[in-house]
């Protein structure tokens, strides 16, 4: 059983940065992309960033291209979310999740993932 567990969370303020990870277990991690998204109170999940499963393709938020940088490390079976110059807009419950097929690329759409983590809290205070 695949099980993804996010971590990294917190309060900081606004201009700081943040480091989420996503540890992922069950086997096969490497063979799949990666995603995070987010979802702030009141409003839909949205689309954070992605990443190949090679590592050779990555994808963003138009809103967050320029400060975070999605990462993995296979041997780690885990995949990280640097954030910097964070802002009041970023805050938000941050979920990882699994692409559903294998040796795929990156996707923008949730329904193309599987397997998601319960979430770590991200809160950038102004």
């Amino acid at each position: 059983q695949v099980q993804l567990e996010e971590s990294g969370g917190g309060l900081v303020q606004a201009g700081g940065s943040l480091r989420l990870s996503c540890a992922a277990s069950g086997g096969g991690f490497s063979a799949y992309g990666m995603g995070w998204f987010r979802q702030a109170p009141g409003k839909e999940r949205e689309f954070v960033s992605a990443i190949s499963w090679s590592r050779t393709g990555t994808g963003y938020a138009d809103s967050v291209r320029g400060r975070f940088t999605i990462a993995r490390d296979n041997a780690k079976n885990t995949v990280y979310l640097q954030m910097n110059s964070l802002k009041a807009e970023d805050t938000g419950i941050y979920y990882c999740g699994r692409r559903r097929s294998s040796y795929s690329g990156v996707s923008d759409r949730s329904r193309d993932y599987d397997y998601w983590g319960q979430g770590t809290q991200v809160t950038v205070s102004s």
